[in-house]
């Protein structure tokens, strides 16, 4: 199959993120993205990569057998939602299957390397979810009306005006439209991508989903010839607050950006109206927000998220915690530490990002919480100047996951057992890997659906570490020992890095001892054995067994 191929296929499966792989009548296979399965399609072959091709979805010939729901009447056209059409215990049943793909491929099955998947729990919302949105001004077509809304999927200049969008509620779409008017009708031009020449840029809307708080950004640059900047805004604050909402206006901002990047950057803001914060509650807790602040995109998704977490971290034991330090990595504005907070001695959050550590360390102040620190700086070189040790780690990396030298330093500190909360799950699953091969073992696994009629999802994993059974008294013959043993020509460490070296693998010392067992070398009764007796124990792949075993020739141990 060659680049600019046209045909057409049957949607077989969908990996994650969104990779349809459709079969051709002639048996080829080609990833379309943007499919659900059993769909058949129209597509243009537009890469070609190590014989594996991916094309570019021209149509859908016929719909999926699963595609049952009204669609949004922008499905298609906006880049936003790509399984609307699927019932949503369907579009579960796929995210769960996705994500159980790539663990499995990674670190094997639950019955491989003994781990409990406990399956996905849903959003409480299933439409009109979202709390926060960025609306982009722009054209629909080239030198059309001016438009607000979402890129066109597989544009990156022509845009959908969403006035009707699923998945925010009913306020959303009255300040998209109220902003739209407004502008069109005084023939204020965008900020077009290529020139760097107009005005409008963006608008974010903010709306918390306990409180009802609204808060909006007009984004601009600073070109305003030809008009009254100070009239303008003034008209544009006339124009939101004069409509009807269910919720209630915290305040209408203006940011400044002339940044030629297609980006919301903050290079001043000033308040229109109100303030420039809004306040949201989570599992009882309080949080202020600004524009800028990261937040979960579903408050009430993130409600079944953090109660996930905290279940993995506490277990039965609700007082496992007390005294203990814990550390919450990539922390964010700091709520998973909130939530810890009143069942342990500290937490100590550190987060890149300033301004959420900011937000941070005044939510805490809020919630009456004295007992976080939160620092902020990059996780790998933070990790080398905290005194304090942790007991207990949670991890919430961005979406590419956890730096390898990271994981290092993270892995040394010994603790008993970790939480990784992610929102990617290939990065995930590459992560898991480097646990493992490091002592780690996967406990239970759990994902949580935040992003309905979209194929992102999240997911919760414990880890626990493998420590070796407790050491035994014995007798040693020093005169009897022979120091040319099998046993002494090589460590584990010493057969881990030949075959990762070699043949690109990595195996636990726990594949080692399987295999040594299977060669006749000694490895001691008890070593690597499963501390109780009903315990599934993860057996070595035959890729691995064979590498191990060219290892043990390599050292001449076999």
């Amino acid at each position: 199959m060659k680049k600019g191929f046209r045909g057409t296929g049957t949607v077989e499966r969908v990996d994650f993120p969104n990779k349809g792989i459709a079969v051709t009548d002639d048996g080829e296979r080609v990833i379309v993205k943007n499919t659900i399965p059993g769909q058949k399609v129209e597509f243009v072959v537009n890469k070609v990569k190590h014989q594996r091709a991916e094309g570019r979805l021209m149509e859908v010939i016929e719909k999926s057998p699963l595609e049952t729901e009204e669609p949004c009447p922008h499905f298609g056209m906006c880049g936003g939602c790509t399984y609307q059409t699927v019932p949503y215990e369907k579009q579960l049943d796929m995210k769960l299957t996705q994500v159980k793909k790539l663990i499995s491929d990674a670190i094997g099955t639950e019955e491989e390397s003994g781990y409990e998947f406990i399956g996905i729990h849903g959003s409480p919302k299933k439409s009109e979810y979202r709390n926060k949105m960025e609306f982009s001004f722009g054209d629909e077509y080239k030198d059309g009306p001016l438009a607000l809304g979402m890129h066109k999927r597989g544009s990156f200049y022509d845009l959908v005006t969403v006035s009707d969008c699923q998945i925010v509620d009913e306020d959303f779409r009255t300040i998209l439209k109220a902003t739209l008017d407004y502008f069109s009708k005084n023939n204020i031009p965008y900020f077009h991508r290529a020139t760097h020449k107009g005005y409008l840029r963006h608008l974010l809307v903010r709306k918390a989903t306990k409180t009802g708080e609204i808060i909006v950004d007009l984004v601009t640059s600073t070109q305003t010839e030809g008009f009254n900047e100070e009239e303008l805004l003034a008209g544009f604050r006339y124009a939101l607050l004069t409509r009807q909402y269910d919720g209630r206006f915290k305040g209408v901002l203006h940011t400044k950006n002339d940044s030629v990047a297609d980006v919301v950057k903050n290079e001043g803001t000033e308040v229109l109206y109100g303030d420039s914060y809004f306040y949201e509650e989570l599992l009882g807790l309080k949080f202020k927000i600004t524009p800028f602040s990261f937040f979960q995109t579903n408050s009430l998704g993130a409600e079944v998220l953090y109660e996930t977490a905290r279940e993995f971290i506490l277990g039965d034991n609700k007082d496992s915690l007390n005294g203990k330090t814990v550390y919450d990595l990539y922390s964010g504005t700091g709520t998973i530490a909130q939530l810890m907070a009143p069942v342990c001695k500290e937490v100590v959050g550190v987060e890149i990002v300033e301004e959420a550590v900011c937000a941070a360390k005044e939510n805490a102040a809020l919630n009456g919480l004295d007992n976080c620190k939160f620092i902020a700086g990059d996780v790998l070189k933070v990790l080398d100047e905290i005194e304090e040790k942790p007991d207990y780690i949670i991890l919430d990396p961005p979406r590419d996951g956890i730096h390898p030298k990271a994981i290092g330093k993270i892995i040394e500190y010994g603790v008993e057992n970790m939480v990784y909360i992610s929102c990617k799950p290939t990065s995930l699953a590459r992560d898991l890997q480097i646990f493992m091969a490091r002592g780690y073992r996967v406990e239970k696994i759990c994902c949580v659906d935040m992003f309905p009629n979209t194929y992102h999802v999240e997911t919760v994993v414990l880890l626990s570490q493998q420590k070796p059974d407790d050491t035994i008294e014995i007798d040693l013959d020093l005169d009897e020992l022979d120091a040319t043993s099998a046993e002494l020509k090589a460590t584990y460490q010493e057969i881990k890095d030949y075959v990762l070296k070699e043949f690109g693998l990595k195996v636990s010392s726990l594949y080692i001892s399987q295999v040594k067992r299977k060669c006749g070398i000694e490895v001691g009764e008890n070593y690597n054995l499963p501390k109780s007796e009903n315990a599934r124990v993860p057996q070595c792949p035959k890729e691995k067994e064979e590498a191990i075993k060219a290892a043990l020739k390599y050292f001449a141990m076999i």
